[in-house]
C-alpha cells in the first residue's frame, strides 16, 4: 500500500496571511495524523513565506509518523536538516523566486553536487530522495548519487490526465519500472488530487509514498464548507 504524506505548507501560508497562530500548525499536524495521514511533509524556503525554520524545529515534537523535509540543499537547509534529523529529506532544485516546485533535478549534470550531500544525510541516519522528472536517464543518474529513493515530479501527469490519462502516465510507468530494476524506492508528488490519485497509484509499480498538499488542503476546504456553514447559521438563529 502506498503511504500518504500530507504537505502542510498551505496551512502555514494561511496562518501567515493573517499573523497570529490560526490555524495552529502543530495542532493541525496532530489532527492530520489522527485522521490517518501516514506522514507529514514540509518545504521550507529561504524567504520563509509559508513554513518557517522555527516550524521545522518544532514539528518533531508532534510528528509521530514519517517526517519528510523537502527543499533546495543550500547550506542553511542542509544545516537545519542535519540538526533535526527527519526520517526523510527530499532534495528539490528550487530557485529562490519560484512559487512552487517546477522541475526535477538534472541528476547527471548535478551528480558531483548531490553525491556528498546525499552521503552526509545518510551518515546522519536520514533517508534520502531526489525530485526527478519521469526520464529514464534522470532516474539512472539518481542512482549514481547514492540516494535511497526518487520522487517523481507529477505535474505533467496531472496536466495531461483529463485529456488522455494513458498517454499522461506512460513516461511515469517507464520511469518506475526502471527505478524498480535498479533498486531505487519511488515517491511521487505535485498536483496529485482526489481526481487522479487512484489512476496514478494503480499504474505505478512499487509506489511507496505520495506527498500531497495544495490539492488536499483545497479539497478539505470545499468538503468542509457544507458542515461549517450550517454550524454558523445554527449559532446565529438564537
Amino acid at each position: 500500500m502506498t503511504s500518504l504524506s500530507v504537505n502542510i505548507n498551505k496551512v502555514a501560508t494561511l496562518r501567515n496571511a493573517r499573523g497570529g497562530n490560526v490555524p495552529n500548525l502543530l495542532k493541525v499536524t496532530e489532527d492530520l495524523q489522527r485522521f490517518g495521514a501516514q506522514g507529514i511533509t514540509i518545504h521550507p524556503r529561504p524567504d520563509q513565506r509559508h513554513i518557517r525554520y522555527e516550524d521545522a524545529y518544532a514539528l518533531p515534537d508532534v510528528v509521530t509518523t514519517e517526517f519528510n523535509i523537502e527543499g533546495n540543499p543550500i547550506p542553511e537547509f542542509v544545516e537545519m536538516v542535519l540538526q533535526i534529523k527527519p526520517d526523510q529529506v527530499t532534495l528539490v532544485p528550487d530557485g529562490n523566486d519560484v512559487l512552487t516546485s517546477n522541475a526535477g533535478w538534472d541528476t547527471v549534470k548535478n551528480q558531483a553536487f548531490l553525491t556528498p550531500i546525499i552521503k552526509a544525510f545518510q551518515e546522519a541516519g536520514i533517508g534520502t530522495s531526489i525530485f526527478v522528472d519521469p526520464i529514464i536517464g534522470m532516474v539512472e543518474g539518481a542512482l549514481d548519487t547514492g540516494t535511497d529513493r526518487i520522487e517523481l515530479y507529477t505535474e505533467s501527469f496531472a496536466s495531461g490526465y483529463e485529456s488522455d490519462p494513458d498517454k499522461a502516465i506512460a513516461p511515469y510507468v517507464a520511469a518506475a519500472i526502471r527505478a524498480n530494476e535498479i533498486g531505487l524506492g519511488i515517491n511521487a508528488g505535485h498536483d496529485l488530487s482526489l481526481d487522479n490519485i487512484a489512476f496514478f497509484a494503480k499504474n505505478i509499480p512499487g509506489l511507496l509514498e505520495v506527498s500531497i498538499g495544495h490539492a488536499l488542503i483545497c479539497e478539505s476546504l470545499y468538503l468542509g464548507f457544507e458542515n461549517v456553514i450550517p454550524m454558523y447559521l445554527q449559532r446565529l438563529s438564537h
